[in-house]
């Protein structure tokens, strides 16, 4: 019937219109079509690049042989910081908190303490954050002082910026009550979002409150042993044989032979018998006051995480010849879609992009004629041009190769 109708529309003549021929095609423009879709053209990149030097500060020369005192080179045996710990509760958060059943538990149980009996599901969510507690007590803290308390997320909390922590306990690793803590959180953070973007200043799951630590208990310790001797330690970074020698010496210069080298960490100072028991915090602040010449260490510590590498004044570097070449490999992948036409009876298909690009240095061989200083150190390495990250493991190398004469310690 559709057939019948277009011959009959080619062959009647319209008025004021020539007669359709119907040995002649007729072409009949199709408007309204669908178009073909148009195929993909962006390509994904990667791009590896080391920026500029920064010149290092020319003719630099580093002292040595500088006086340190004696307390900040060593402890006193008893007077060591003690960490408390605790668990809370921090509320007042602006739905930031944790989302757990956790929270509800032990929001239900402080009630509870309060003689306030409520149900774990009526418990509301989001303005609540558990957290752990630490504090510091230094040595001899009295009862009553107020300390500082750090308090840290310990669930899906997001934010504790503008929280206040309820009263908790903090204790010992012996169980004992050390401290009470609470009041207003302090972040020192700042977090904002909107709908698919935020922004995120310091660390805002973790704050403090400022003297909110009160002492209940005092850590109680003695300056002087059972045997009348104080004990001087050095941290295992500062100590030394020679460290102990030159602090032995110095005591003995004002207290003759009052002082004996255990190890290369510990010296025993003996109590004269003139010396009355409420003199000995001014025999021991005299001891403390003496300054001695600081040793320097040859040591490197490497934190590869962050590309931080520090020198000790006694590095030392052999000669030898050193060469090192990156090699950069780019990998970037691009796949596109392709479409097909309209009533191709086709499907859509992905067709894999890949751009590779594989780069090498060609740096010559160094020649190293050693340093005997640290000044000369870091010239011989400022001429080699690696950047961090090599410098790492051109360190290492040198390491066991025997050219560098320190210790790496790695973080």
């Amino acid at each position: 019937m559709i057939t019948s109708i277009l011959l009959a529309l080619f062959q009647a003549p319209v008025s004021g219109t020539p007669a359709v021929n119907p040995s002649i095609p007729v072409v009949i423009p199709i408007t309204g079509g669908v178009e073909a879709p148009t195929q993909p053209t962006g390509k994904s990149s990667s791009t590896y690049s080391v920026l500029p030097r920064i010149p290092s500060t020319p003719n630099l020369k580093v002292e040595t042989g500088l006086s340190v005192h004696i307390r900040d080179i060593m402890r006193v045996r008893g007077q060591e910081l003690n960490t408390i710990t605790g668990v809370g509760l921090v509320e007042g958060l602006a739905g930031t908190g944790d989302s757990g059943g956790l929270v509800r538990r032990l929001k239900a149980n402080y009630l509870r303490e309060m003689d306030i009996n409520v149900l774990e599901n009526e418990i509301q969510l989001g303005n609540i954050a558990v957290v752990t507690l630490s504090a510091v007590l230094p040595a001899n803290v009295k009862a009553g002082s107020q300390i500082d308390v750090t308090a840290a997320c310990m669930g899906d909390a997001t934010s504790l910026t503008g929280g206040v922590l309820l009263f908790s306990y903090l204790r010992g690793p012996d169980g004992t009550l050390y401290g009470t803590a609470g009041g207003p959180l302090s972040t020192g953070a700042i977090s904002a979002s909107a709908e698919g973007v935020s922004a995120t200043t310091s660390h805002p799951t973790v704050g403090m409150v400022i003297g909110g630590c009160k002492v209940e208990e005092e850590v109680k310790s003695e300056i002087v042993s059972e045997h009348g001797f104080i004990y001087l330690d050095a941290p295992p970074r500062n100590g030394s044989f020679a460290t102990a020698v030159k602090v032995t010496n110095a005591v003995n210069g004002i207290y003759p032979g009052a002082a004996v080298a255990i190890d290369g960490l510990t010296v025993r100072v003996t109590v004269p018998e003139g010396v009355l028991q409420d003199q000995h915090v001014a025999f021991l602040a005299s001891i403390l006051e003496r300054e001695i010449i600081a040793e320097s260490f040859a040591r490197i510590v490497i934190n590869e995480r962050t590309g931080v590498i520090v020198f000790g004044a006694g590095v030392r570097i052999g000669p030898g010849a050193v060469t090192k070449g990156n090699l950069t490999v780019t990998i970037a992948e691009s796949p596109e879609a392709s479409q097909p036409g309209p009533l191709s009876g086709g499907s859509t298909e992905v067709v894999p992009r890949t751009q590779l690009v594989v780069e090498e240095e060609n740096r010559p061989i160094s020649i190293i004629k050693g340093a005997a200083n640290l000044n000369e150190v870091v010239e011989v390495l400022n001429v080699l041009g690696a950047t961090a990250r090599d410098m790492i493991q051109i360190l290492q190398s040198m390491e066991s190769a025997g050219m560098l004469y320190a210790q790496i310690q790695t973080k």
